[in-house]
């Protein structure tokens, strides 16, 4: 699914809204999601889930080539949980 489906489903429901009024809509929504979780806030979806970044720790890895132990660096993931609802669909 793309930003364009969300709009184009977007746009039947709400009678006020043209299909490029829809877009500009969902992609301000997107905006201020990856506003906040650049800001390391959390974003609660109730009955669809929770986005948050979290941090990972260094450790150690293995070059698959080679073979040899390799120190991987740090870094900020995102990660999704989703809600029970979601589960048991």
């Amino acid at each position: 699914m793309t930003k364009a489906d969300l709009a184009h489903m977007l746009y039947p429901r709400h009678g006020g809204l043209t299909n490029r009024d829809a877009l500009r809509l969902v992609d301000l929504l997107l905006d201020i999601v990856k506003r906040h979780l650049k800001d390391g806030e959390s974003i609660q979806i109730v009955g669809f889930g929770t986005f948050e970044v979290v941090n990972r720790k260094p450790r150690r890895g293995r070059n698959p080539v080679t073979g040899e132990p390799i120190q991987l660096a740090g870094h900020r993931a995102l990660v999704f949980r989703p809600s029970r609802s979601l589960r048991s669909v």
